[in-house]
């Protein structure tokens, strides 16, 4: 996943899916995956500041932050209330 928005922006310059393009990215003929804007209106924080956030918890207390109980249940809970069902285009 690293370094992924750079390889967007290079792919599609001016990152047409910020724009609200939707991408369908295609294996074969048949579509596998589809970049499209969030629909959330909550900013959201990038893996790459959460991981920040997680060292310099471990910096300044000495130990990693550890995930309570219902982490994996919240987890699965962002997910599913995200998850949209994929219908692919019809095709001409």
């Amino acid at each position: 996943m690293a370094g992924l928005e750079e390889d967007v922006d290079r792919w599609m310059p001016g990152s047409k899916v910020q724009q609200g393009v939707e991408i369908v990215i295609e294996q074969d003929h048949r579509p596998v995956a589809v970049l499209k804007p969030s629909a959330s209106t909550r900013p959201g924080r990038k893996l790459s500041e959460c991981i920040a956030m997680a060292k310099a918890y471990e910096a300044k207390f000495g130990y990693a932050p550890i995930p309570d109980e219902d982490f994996a249940k919240d987890v699965q809970a962002g997910i599913d209330s995200r998850r949209d069902s994929f219908e692919p285009p019809a095709w001409d």
